[in-house]
């Protein structure tokens, strides 16, 4: 294993074990509509972000990458088309946790492995081992199970999936740092996220929460909370084969899953078991490597 390779695969465990437990600090959060969450988590990213970049004396690469966006046109719609698919997952993610669907929110983020699989076959010839076609298998059966248990079409999961699925793409295609993608996708959704919040307040003070300060701590909170896994997500997207990435994907439902049933109090069905089962099977299954079977010398 390479070393970008380990450090890629290092990347994506972290992001995906920070974003399994996110649903906690949106919990925290429930007083505020999830858009306007939304809002200040754009805001509060690109604030953040610009820090980093002066911290770390990257303002001039910043600018260079700039430049170099603005004269690539396709990067451009690339980087605004992966801002509006993370901003939609975003904000589906913040409303479904304050209405107490933390179980259908990590049944999206296991049917997402799925749909990245998919796209990493389709997009960049990526090839499957009959054993992994297995694990894929056996991953597609459990979420069928969750999905048959819940007695409905999930629609709030399959919208989770399929948004983080092309961001996901997105980002693989356009190649550009993981900073710099980040803090280009929020300056393109900061003037609508700033509108926003400026329509459903009367002033500043109050779009910020001044006066409250425990609220106010936890929005601009939510800037380190929103692009530290996505930094890390974006370094993996970059340095590991999509499929590979999807399966870590699975760290951070099983997390939610175990938060939603546990701490939250919510309902765990023996199909919510036996998906559970199959689905680390066949984790388990793709991510294990077949040994080399030696050749002796006569």
């Amino acid at each position: 294993m390479s070393n970008e390779h380990r450090s890629g695969v290092s990347a994506g465990i972290a992001a995906y074990s920070l974003w399994g437990l996110l649903p906690v600090y949106w919990k925290w959060l429930e007083v505020v509509p999830a858009v306007e969450v939304l809002a200040h988590r754009i805001v509060w990213s690109l604030l953040f972000m610009i820090m980093l970049f002066i911290v770390l004396k990257k303002t001039n690469l910043l600018k260079e990458d700039i430049r170099y966006i603005i004269s690539h046109p396709k990067i451009a719609v690339g980087i605004l088309t992966s801002a509006f698919f993370i901003s939609v997952n975003w904000v589906l993610f913040i409303w479904a946790v304050a209405a107490d669907r933390i179980i259908e929110v990590s049944l999206g983020y296991y049917i997402n492995p799925l749909i990245n699989v998919l796209l990493g076959v389709l997009f960049f010839k990526e090839t499957l081992s009959a054993r992994q076609r297995t694990a894929v298998g056996l991953a597609f059966t459990g979420v069928l199970i969750v999905t048959i248990g819940a007695g409905q079409i999930p629609y709030v999961a399959l919208a989770l999936a399929m948004s983080f699925g092309m961001y996901g793409l997105i980002k693989k295609q356009t190649q550009i740092g993981a900073m710099t993608g980040l803090i280009i996708e929020t300056l393109f959704l900061i003037p609508a996220a700033l509108l926003y919040l400026i329509y459903i307040h009367e002033s500043i003070a109050a779009a910020f929460y001044f006066s409250d300060t425990d609220v106010f701590l936890l929005l601009a909170g939510t800037g380190v909370a929103t692009a530290v896994p996505l930094l890390l997500f974006g370094t993996a997207a970059r340095k590991i084969p999509l499929s590979l990435l999807g399966f870590l994907q699975y760290i951070a439902p099983t997390s939610m899953l175990l938060l939603g049933v546990f701490y939250y109090g919510e309902p765990f069905t023996y199909a919510d078991a036996a998906a559970f089962i199959l689905i680390w099977t066949a984790l388990l299954l793709y991510s294990i490597r077949p040994r080399k079977k030696r050749v002796q010398s006569l």
